[in-house]
């Protein structure tokens, strides 16, 4: 009897254990997720859902459905800010060609001078700020970790000073499936990224960057043709979101 009665209240409490409740705002943050549904969120049109809340977290399947933007933003716009995100990549979705990115930001290069690359399981997502794809922090698998400003990194023409600022001085990842936590400020122009208590970007200057816009969570890759994952899909989720407007 008594196993029997052990077994009912495990049924009844399953649904609660497997629901992850979000942490209280640290002092002077809001939240930026409830844990239950997208409020002070935009869903993309015709999204049908691959955007949700699962177990009380934001989960995305890389599938969107949506015609236009596939990206999850802010129902609100922020200038100056503090940003705490947690993430992790669920898994791998194939293998990418990852090139190899030198702390100058430049990449390695062979004796004709193309990009030297090798095979790694890679799934690829990101945060934008103010509004814009450029200014992007990335989230993926690469040797040079989470945390990098793609869009400007990977512009030849930016200034040398401008791109190495924005290349991660060390990759703070934890592995594939295990949560991670983003601290960004963003200043003015100025950008500094805390990944797992490990600081990765250091009041770099991010040119050009708009006064104020929408944060959002990327849509990036997809099923191909055959069903399968393209290798730089965003298999991702978030949790205790919060920002502090400064």
């Amino acid at each position: 009897m008594r196993s029997l009665l052990t077994f009912a209240l495990l049924a009844l409490l399953q649904p609660a254990l497997c629901h992850a409740a979000p942490d209280e705002a640290p002092e002077g943050f809001q939240s930026l997720f409830n844990g239950t549904d997208l409020t002070d969120w935009i869903i993309p049109e015709g999204d049908n859902d691959h955007w949700k809340v699962l177990d009380g977290v934001i989960d995305y399947d890389s599938q969107s459905e949506a015609t236009g933007d596939k990206n999850l933003w802010t129902a609100k716009e922020y200038g100056d800010f503090e940003l705490k995100i947690d993430w992790r990549l669920k898994r791998t979705t194939g293998f990418y060609d990852v090139p190899y990115v030198l702390p100058d930001g430049s990449y390695v290069l062979d004796a004709d001078g193309k990009k030297v690359t090798h095979p790694m399981p890679n799934a690829d997502s990101g945060i934008y700020l103010r509004g814009e794809s450029k200014y992007q922090l990335n989230i993926w698998c690469w040797p040079i970790g989470s945390g990098e400003m793609y869009g400007v990194r990977n512009n030849p023409a930016t200034d040398p000073e401008v791109r190495a600022g924005v290349t991660p001085k060390l990759k703070a990842d934890n592995p594939i499936g295990e949560w991670n936590t983003f601290h960004i400020t963003m200043k003015g122009d100025r950008l500094t990224v805390v990944l797992n208590d490990h600081t990765v970007i250091e009041n770099a200057l991010i040119p050009g960057i708009p006064e104020t816009g929408k944060l959002a969570l990327q849509h990036h890759g997809g099923k191909r043709p055959d069903g399968t994952f393209s290798p730089a899909s965003s298999l991702v989720q978030f949790r205790n979101i919060f920002i502090k407007e400064l």
